[in-house]
This record gives C-alpha cells, sequence and structure tokens, in this order.
C-alpha cells in the first residue's frame, strides 16, 4: 500500500527505506540488508573495516567497541558502544567511528594510539581496536580522570595480554599535553561542522525497512508507537538490544518485525517532579545517572556497577523492567521506593505499581501490544534509611546473585514506621520481602530486631541453586545485606562499599561518607 491508510499489516507508508549515517567522513545509504545484521558484521563483511573484532558477540568483551555520535540537547553526544549487538538500523542518522577514522591522512596517530605504543599497551593486539575507541570516549570528556574514572572507562574492554598496567597508564597521559589538546581542538572543529550534516539527515521521516522476511520499524513519536504495537501485536519491541541483540547473535532466533523506540523522544525524556522523577522508557542508564544519583549514594554505587559503559550507553531503563528478568538491576531499587509505571495501549494509558508489574517468570502484566512508557519514582524521604546493594562474582560487569534495596522509615521514638524492602535473584521474579518488612514494622531500630526479622527472610524466599550462587549462600547473603543495612543505618553517615583494590586486583572493603539529602531544593 501507498495510499497512507492504515490496515492489520502495514499502519503507515513507508517514507524511508534506506538507513542514513556518516562513517568516519563518508555518507553511507544502506539497503536491502536484513535489518537484524549487526553494526559489527556490517562494518567487517560489507567494508572490510576489520580493525573491529568479534570476541564474545554478547556485549561483554570490548574487542568490537566503537563510537557513535548522535544530535542530542542541541550538540553531538558520542558514545562507545558495542558494535556486536547493535542492528544496523539503529545507527540510522549517527556518526559512527572506528579505529580506522582515529589517524590522520599523512598516517599521524591519535593521541590515544600514541599513548598505548609509548607504554607497550598491545600485546597480541586482538583487543586492542576496543580499547582505543573506548580511550577515545575518556579523552573526548575533556575532564582529568582519577583512577578510578579510567578503570570506570574500561570495565567494559577485556584484555588476555596486558595485565591492563600499561592501558591504564596510557588513559592517564592523555590529558593535559599539548599535543593532546590540539587534538581536542581539532576534533571540537570537526563536530561543528558534523553537527551540521546530521541535522542534514534528520529529515523527520520514518525508517520502514523490509528485507529477507524481516521488518524494521522505527516510529517518529509516541501515538505512532501506540498505533503500529496495537495493530500488531506480535511485534518485538526494541530499545537498547542488549538483550535482544543476544537473540540474534546467540540463538538466531526469527523477529519478522521489530518496532524501536530509539527515535521517539517523548520517550527518552527525564522530568523531575520535586518529590517524584519521571523517567521516559527509552531513556538509557548512563542518561539516567545523575538522576539516579539525586536518590542517594547507594543508587549512584549501583549505577555504577551496572554492566559496563558501552552496556550503560545503549541499555534502557524501560527495557531492563520490560523484559522481566528476575536478576535485573533497577527493578529492586525501583520497587523498594515505590516506583510505578505508565502502560499504553494505543490510546489507552493506565497506572500500575512496578511490584504488581512481574507476575511469573516470564511474565508480565503487560497484554499483547502494550508497551511501558515511563516510570515514576518516588523520592525517599530525606530522613529515611535507603540502602542499595549488589553482590556479584566480579565488581565489573557482572550480574547479580543477589541485589537487594532497603527503604526503612522511623517514627520518632526511633521504632520503625515504614519498611520496604525488595530482591532480585531470589525468586522467579523481583520480590518484596513481606514477612521481613512485617517482622520489622513497629519494632525498635536495634539489633535484636534485626536479627528476628532476618530469620523471616526463609518465609519469602525459596532461592535457587545456579551457577551464580547456591540457595544456602543466597539466603545467607540476603539476612547480612539486612545487618549491613542496620548497621549502615545507624549514622546515616557511613557506608561499606567494595570497590577495587587499588592494584586493579581483587576488592577491597572501604568506609565511604554519605552526604545528607537535603531536599530543601527539592
Amino acid at each position: 500500500m501507498t495510499d497512507g491508510r492504515r490496515d492489520s499489516k502495514q499502519t503507515f507508508p513507508r517514507p524511508r527505506a534506506a538507513i542514513r549515517f556518516i562513517l568516519g567522513d563518508e555518507l553511507v545509504e544502506v539497503e536491502g540488508v536484513p535489518p537484524t545484521t549487526t553494526l559489527l558484521e556490517w562494518l567487517r563483511l560489507y567494508r572490510r573495516r576489520t580493525g573491529t573484532k568479534e570476541g564474545c558477540a554478547e556485549g561483554d568483551c570490548g574487542a568490537c567497541t566503537v563510537i557513535v555520535g548522535r544530535i542530542a540537547d542541541g550538540g553531538l553526544r558520542y558514545e562507545a558502544l558495542n558494535a556486536c549487538i547493535r542492528f544496523l538500523p539503529m545507527v540510522d542518522g549517527c556518526h559512527v567511528l572506528t579505529v580506522e577514522d582515529l589517524a590522520l591522512c599523512d598516517g599521524t596517530l591519535h593521541p590515544v594510539q600514541e599513548a598505548l605504543v609509548a607504554t607497550h599497551g598491545s600485546q597480541c593486539g586482538y583487543c586492542t581496536p576496543g580499547f582505543v575507541m573506548s580511550l577515545w570516549a575518556l579523552w573526548r570528556s575533556a575532564q582529568t580522570p582519577d583512577r578510578a574514572a579510567i578503570l570506570d572507562g574500561l570495565a567494559g574492554n577485556l584484555c588476555r595480554c596486558t595485565g591492563y598496567g600499561p592501558i591504564v597508564e596510557a588513559a592517564g597521559r592523555l590529558h593535559g599535553q599539548t599535543q593532546a589538546d590540539a587534538w581536542r581542538e581539532r576534533q571540537a572543529s570537526a563536530e561543528v561542522i558534523m553537527l551540521a550534516r546530521l541535522a542534514a539527515l534528520n529529515d523527520g521521516s520514518t525508517l520502514d525497512l523490509v528485507a529477507a522476511g524481516q521488518r524494521f520499524v522505527a516510529p517518529r513519536d509516541q501515538d505512532a508507537l501506540a498505533d503500529l504495537l496495537a495493530a500488531n501485536p506480535e511485534a518485538v519491541v526494541l530499545a537498547g538490544g542488549t538483550d535482544i541483540g543476544l537473540w540474534v547473535t546467540k540463538q538466531d532466533r526469527p523477529l519478522p518485525l521489530l518496532v524501536w523506540l530509539g527515535r521517539v523522544d517523548e520517550l527518552r525524556q527525564i522530568e523531575d517532579r520535586g518529590q517524584d522523577i519521571v523517567i521516559g522508557a527509552g531513556v538509557t542508564y548512563e542518561q539516567a545517572a545523575a538522576a539516579m544519583a539525586g536518590l542517594g549514594p547507594d543508587a549512584a554505587g549501583l549505577w555504577r556497577r551496572i554492566a559496563s559503559p558501552p552496556i550503560r550507553n545503549a541499555g534502557t531503563i524501560g527495557g531492563n523492567i520490560s523484559n522481566g528478568s528476575p536478576i535485573g538491576d533497577t527493578p529492586p531499587f525501583l520497587i523498594a521506593l515505590g516506583a510505578s509505571l505508565e502502560l499504553r495501549h494505543g490510546q489507552e494509558r493506565r497506572s500500575l505499581p512496578l511490584e504488581d508489574f512481574f507476575l511469573a517468570y516470564g511474565r508480565q502484566d503487560r497484554r499483547p501490544g502494550e508497551f511501558v512508557a515511563r516510570v515514576i519514582i518516588p523520592r525517599p524521604r530525606p530522613d529515611a534509611i535507603f540502602k542499595v546493594m549488589k553482590v556479584s562474582k566480579r565488581f565489573d560487569q557482572d550480574i547479580s546473585a543477589v541485589c537487594a534495596a532497603f527503604l526503612i522509615e522511623l517514627d520518632g521514638s526511633g521504632k520503625v514506621e515504614r519498611a520496604r524492602i525488595a530482591m532480585g535473584g531470589m525468586a522467579a521474579i523481583p520480590k518484596r520481602a513481606r514477612a521481613v518488612e512485617t517482622a520489622l514494622l513497629g519494632q525498635p531500630w536495634t539489633e535484636a530486631s534485626i536479627e528476628a526479622a532476618a530469620q523471616a527472610m526463609a518465609l519469602d524466599f525459596k532461592p535457587l541453586s545456579d551457577m551464580r550462587a547456591g540457595a544456602v549462600y543466597r539466603l545467607a547473603v540476603a539476612g547480612n545485606l539486612l545487618r549491613k543495612c542496620y548497621q549502615e543505618g545507624l549514622s546515616g553517615r557511613l557506608r561499606l562499599d567494595l570497590q577495587p583494590a587499588a592494584d586493579g586486583h581483587g576488592l577491597r572493603t572501604v568506609p565511604v561518607p554519605v552526604p545528607s539529602l537535603d531536599m530543601s531544593d527539592a
């Protein structure tokens, strides 16, 4: 159909069937490629840009890291992303940089590359291009990073050869040097031109691709998205692709119709209402980081440990909730805060407490064609005890064995007036510990009350044993996290945190000062 009328098979005409983006300095238009072709596959097979490597094909090793720039807030936002799980249509309207784009035409190396050469930061070299691109993102930030920022910036890149020391040293050389500053000025000038070029690509058209029995649609507004999903309830809704990408690279699943949220601006908004924070379902972890930090230092600490920077640049809050994983990092602390969802189906909207959204493993209270539009997060009371804790085998880039969130409010006499405790990794869904909450209510905030409540944990959860932890371990950890919450909540001024050791190996426990949360300006 080409007359614009809608039916159950096609809700609007296909105004554009070509993917358009800028690769390095070249305008590229791609047609006829299967929509689930990954950016990595296209770069290597169609463009022979073999500097970008495939290691894990699931966004864990960083060998495929590239830089993707897009227009945001009137300027350009450049982010490190995993090309192995990013579908090619998701870079439509963007600027893509690979390791081949960094050196000048005369062969002069970029300061990032020079630094790695100077520190002998490459051995076998397979992972090196990915490190280069992550270091480029760190270099472009124009801030002098401390060791913690460098380690965080490199958390998504794995190396078997160097021991990371030379690479971390290279990162420390990138700021404050005359050569690096000159390149930064050159980059700033180039970005002025690139901003205009990307703006010219943004013609307001809807991307609607059909190839190899697959269809990929990127609606431009929420109304169009709602109509499309209502008419095609079988469609797979794609946000950041950090899960769905693996459906293709690891499971070879057929995906006949993909509907991408990445062009719907309404879903990428953050609104601070004072007592509430409203997060659009398409907001990425990285975009939400500052707002989450405002909820308390423990929330900020959890955010730091959600995957790696390339995953945080892609993964979304709504996606983490919608996939219903029992080990997702965001649901426990959002449930503890009393968050709710706004869901939409066609023109109908409804609100639902987040804790009621999860029904059973792999099943949520969402009918076909309905999607999560926004998450409404109440701020904790200024004097509340709000703690979020994640236990996993690795500090960085690891899935939780147990993720726990505690919101405790005391009355004037020091008794527990309100308790909301939520756990991930303990059941088939993210779930509140209601028996523990009941055991605490009305009791004094004392060690004896905590010990009694901890015994009720076994009434709330019958955890499974799997590759991440055993059932007995999980139950013991859950009780100990409640005890940790009590110890840290005694003064409200100290948090015991696990951080990488100074040598980059292993973990150490460190006291972290916790500033009071002043809500007077909220």
